[in-house]
């Protein structure tokens, strides 16, 4: 009866050694997937402010099909959603609220007229500044 009791009681867990093994398993697994998944959050963010530029661009295009022109730089985006003063022909609004911040939480930069066309509108990417490579390009027009 005593080693009944026993063998009941002693195979009711596991070792610290089995424990320590499974532990380094799931550390290596996590070593492994975590830079594959981080890295396409990063390609991620990238493709949403390619997108919002170019949702952006097409509203500005339809800004400037109705009023002949696209907007001031002091105008800026929000001539998308709200009517500027000195603007008769404004049809909108373009956008149904605010232009939403780039993906990194900063706002878009638009410029009129541009240095590479009619207009410019960029994202300064990850960094927040001019330039950069990968994650930290400009993105835009």
């Amino acid at each position: 009866m005593y080693s009944l009791s026993r063998k009941r009681f002693g195979s009711a867990g596991f070792t610290l050694l089995e424990l320590l093994v499974v532990l380094v398993i799931i550390g290596l697994l996590a070593g492994y997937v975590a830079p594959r998944y981080f890295a396409q959050v990063g390609k991620a963010e990238v493709k949403t402010a390619q997108a919002q530029v170019d949702a952006l661009e097409k509203s500005l295009d339809q800004y400037r099909l109705d009023t002949g022109r696209y907007p001031t730089t002091e105008q800026g985006l929000a001539a998308l959603y709200t009517r500027p003063a000195d603007e008769p022909k404004w049809q909108g609004p373009y956008l149904k609220k605010a232009p939403p911040p780039d993906p990194w939480g900063r706002p878009y930069q638009y410029r009129q007229p541009g240095e590479r066309g009619e207009y410019d509108l960029y994202s300064y990417g990850k960094d927040g500044q001019s330039g950069g490579s990968g994650e930290d390009a400009d993105i835009g027009s």
